[in-house]
């Protein structure tokens, strides 16, 4: 069986990593036939938002301890993640990923990543194992790979209506040396050569049913790069 290290953010849209995204990829790999693993950084988030308002307030709360919400307590260190026990690592997206996980929220591609999220991303790419970014997940592959290897990476589509500046977000991108290309929610992008998978999720307009679409189609390409 394989077996898929899935790497959290929080437990929230707007601090931590987004709920639904992060349950249907559990779903979708466990569908598939793959077992997971979760994990999360040890630290601080970067901030809490009041989710009824979406404003911030003063609390302080831990990054790993809620992602254990959506982990239902079954969630280890990042630190701890050992490449060579998994086959693959999936990011769910959420401000969380933007926050958490690097900056890219506050700073755009200008801002740090967490060490040890860059450590793992990397190692996974040495290893030639594949890496699946959802949402905000492919920024944070864009800015631990840069331009070794140039991975061609979606959070989007100026095409279709978008609640983010997606154009902004592949300029970005492109600026750390990654390759970004357009797709809708209902399509992801598979780059073969560099074994990465990203879809866009609600980086577009789109409702429940079309998010757990796209993850379940995004984890389905993942397994065919196992």
């Amino acid at each position: 069986m394989k077996k898929i290290a899935v790497l959290l953010s929080g437990c929230g849209v707007y601090d931590g990593s987004e709920i639904h995204e992060a349950v249907f990829a559990l779903l979708s790999i466990d569908r598939a036939g793959a077992s997971y693993q979760c994990f999360a950084p040890n630290k601080d988030q970067f901030h809490v938002i009041d989710h009824t308002t979406g404003e911030a307030v003063p609390d302080k709360r831990n990054v790993l301890v809620e992602s254990a919400r959506i982990a239902r307590g079954n969630v280890k260190q990042v630190a701890e993640l050992s490449v060579d026990a998994y086959d693959a690592l999936l990011i769910p997206g959420g401000f969380g990923a933007a926050k958490n996980l690097n900056q890219w929220a506050i700073k755009g591609p200008d801002g740090e990543i967490d060490a040890d999220v860059k450590q793992v991303i990397v190692a996974f790419q040495a290893a030639g194992k594949p890496l699946c970014g959802l949402c905000m997940g492919p920024t944070v592959i864009a800015q631990a790979l840069g331009r070794a290897p140039s991975v061609e990476l979606t959070v989007g589509t100026t095409a279709e209506p978008s609640p983010y500046d997606i154009a902004a977000i592949d300029a970005g991108m492109q600026s750390l040396g990654a390759r970004p290309v357009s797709r809708t929610v209902r399509e992801v992008a598979i780059d073969r050569e560099h074994k990465v998978v990203t879809a866009p999720c609600y980086m577009m307009e789109a409702s429940i049913g079309d998010v757990h679409d796209n993850v379940q189609q995004a984890v389905r390409a993942l397994m065919t790069l196992l």
